[in-house]
């Protein structure tokens, strides 16, 4: 029987301390060679049993075998120099070294589906599996090579669309796209942005998400919030393309956010992963906290596709605090659904 308000992480978990520098985000690996490719495994089971034990639903790999969402993908794809990096402005909110187009991008080779069969093996539980969104990764790199974001997105799409299939033929249940950038640049999000996520989609099976959020806890970020004013419409701009678009669910930031709620209802009709904690704060939610933000999110959202979720990766969190976040999102969402289930009794 398919669970009701199936819960799930929006990415990443805290690194254990053997494999990188804990509560610190892109931090360098402490192992190498054989002992980094055997840390990663163990790692990734430990983060699937954090998951398990706190009663998560849809499992994910916790992100532990890269150092960062968007930058470990490209990484593996040729056409890219990493040791002549450039700084530019990131999701115009702060500088960051980063590496160069410089010729034809292209994928030569799987990047994650070794680590999702490996997964796969580990668990009986509807997996999902996260890759950075077309844009997202145009707005982490210096273009040397196209001189334009929309063709350098299209063609990341094409790579992305690679990956997602192979991702999909290993067993892959969902899989997710970030796209903070999508909150920012919101004419290049409806002229192609959205069209290139479609692009990275096609002929896939299994569900496909993507993920919305204003950033992880870093101080970067939690100025530009402060930026905002009292209430958040970013959502508002590109909803409407989104709802009209093939992506089946679209994960947003909620709890102790200024994101009006009734902005969910622009996607009408999607199944939506709401963000009911907070990765921003070291104070771990309430159950009943965690059921107030579900329950508002009721009004906009149909039930049977109300996807409790974290507001964003929770990599530079400690691993007990990520636990009783996770913890509560599962107490939380058990909450509202003994409550709807008295409802149709």
């Amino acid at each position: 029987m398919k669970t009701l308000l199936p819960t799930s992480t929006a990415g990443s978990l805290p690194k254990p301390s053997w494999l990188a520098e804990p509560e610190t985000l892109w931090s360098p690996w402490k192992l190498e060679g054989d002992a980094l490719t055997h840390g990663k495994e163990d790692a990734l089971r430990v983060a699937l049993q954090e998951q398990q034990q706190a009663g998560v639903t849809i499992v994910s790999d916790g992100e532990q075998t890269r150092q960062h969402f968007v930058t470990t993908f490209i990484e593996h794809l040729h056409g890219v120099d990493f040791e002549n990096r450039k700084t530019v402005k990131i999701r115009d909110r702060y500088d960051a070294s980063v590496p160069v187009v410089v010729s034809e991008v292209s994928r030569q080779k799987p990047v994650f589906v070794a680590d999702a069969k490996f997964l796969r093996s580990q668990t009986q539980q509807p997996i999902k599996w996260a890759l950075p969104g077309p844009m997202t990764m145009v707005d982490t790199l210096y273009d040397d090579h196209y001189k334009s974001r929309e063709k350098l997105a299209w063609e990341f799409a094409k790579i992305l669309n690679e990956e997602a299939k192979e991702l999909e033929a290993a067993g892959v249940d969902i899989i997710q796209f970030d796209e903070p950038a999508f909150n920012v640049f919101f004419d290049e999000v409806n002229d192609w942005g959205i069209a290139c996520l479609e692009r990275a989609i096609e002929g896939l099976k299994c569900e496909t998400a993507v993920h919305i959020c204003y950033g992880y806890g870093i101080k970067a970020n939690t100025d530009w919030k402060q930026t905002l004013g009292s209430e958040w419409r970013q959502y508002e701009e590109i909803f409407p393309k989104l709802q009209a678009s093939a992506i089946d669910i679209i994960s947003l930031e909620c709890h102790n956010s200024r994101v009006p709620m009734e902005l969910i209802e622009l996607v009408r009709g999607k199944k939506v992963m709401v963000g009911a904690i907070d990765v921003a704060t070291n104070t771990i939610e309430t159950p009943e906290e965690v059921a107030d933000t579900l329950r508002k999110a009721l009004q906009f959202v149909d039930a049977d596709k109300l996807y409790p979720c974290t507001n964003c990766g929770m990599a530079p969190l400690s691993r007990d605090i990520a636990r009783g976040k996770l913890q509560a999102l599962h107490a939380g969402a058990e909450i509202i659904r003994q409550e709807l289930q008295q409802a149709n009794a």
